[in-house]
């Protein structure tokens, strides 16, 4: 059984779909922690303001449940963000199950905000010899080194839409470019996150999700 949390911030139904395109039976949107707790898999959805969405999980009675879990959960866009420790966007405190903080783009960067769009996932190079951007520093195509991108190569393409990022940190496990190198996708014992929308990544997004499935 694949468990949503449903918790009033989520694109659910974009997520159910995608789902239901890779095959994945038994889909539930649920913020009942024995549901929860009995899943196979739980997706952390989430859209909007990180500051809101927290609320909305802590008055759920989830904010401390979740980083309990022991399956695989996978946090999606702000699901992702409220899985690090805290965010600049309303100054909000997350659930900390990742070593990292997320910022808000900087307009003197020079891009446009939100990164909304296509763009590329590069393997994290180790955290003291990481180059200004890995798009220009990668000599030829790789695998991505994580189950979550089993069968991908480095460069594939999935879909933003944001305005904050998880800094880079130790479990960042795919990284992206938009003016400052960012954590795209990070991973953490049971615990997966993804700033992009794979539902909304066509067959790239697709194959993340199987991979997920597959866990």
């Amino acid at each position: 059984m694949i468990a949503i949390v449903d918790y009033g911030a989520g694109n659910i139904r974009s997520v159910v779909n995608a789902l239901g395109r890779v095959g994945a039976q038994d889909v539930r949107l649920t913020a009942d922690r024995e549901i929860l707790r009995a899943a196979d898999k739980v997706i952390l959805p989430g859209v909007g303001e990180a500051s809101t969405a927290m609320k909305a999980l802590t008055d759920c009675g989830l904010a401390g449940f979740i980083p309990a879990l022991t399956q695989p959960v996978l946090g999606i866009c702000v699901g992702a963000q409220l899985m690090c420790r805290r965010s600049e966007e309303g100054d909000t405190p997350c659930m900390g199950i990742f070593a990292t903080d997320v910022r808000r783009f900087s307009a003197a960067l020079g891009e446009k905000i939100p990164h909304m769009g296509w763009n590329s996932l590069f393997a994290p190079a180790p955290l003291s010899s990481r180059a200004p951007s890995p798009m220009s520093s990668r000599a030829q195509s790789r695998d991505l080194s994580a189950p979550l991108f089993s069968g991908l190569p480095e460069g594939s393409y999935v879909y933003f839409v944001h305005s904050y990022y998880p800094e880079l940190c130790p479990d960042t496990i795919a990284v992206s470019h938009h003016g400052v190198d960012f954590s795209a996708a990070l991973a953490k014992d049971n615990f997966f996150a993804c700033q992009f929308h794979p539902e909304k990544s066509g067959s790239v997004g697709e194959r993340i999700l199987m991979n997920f499935l597959a866990l």
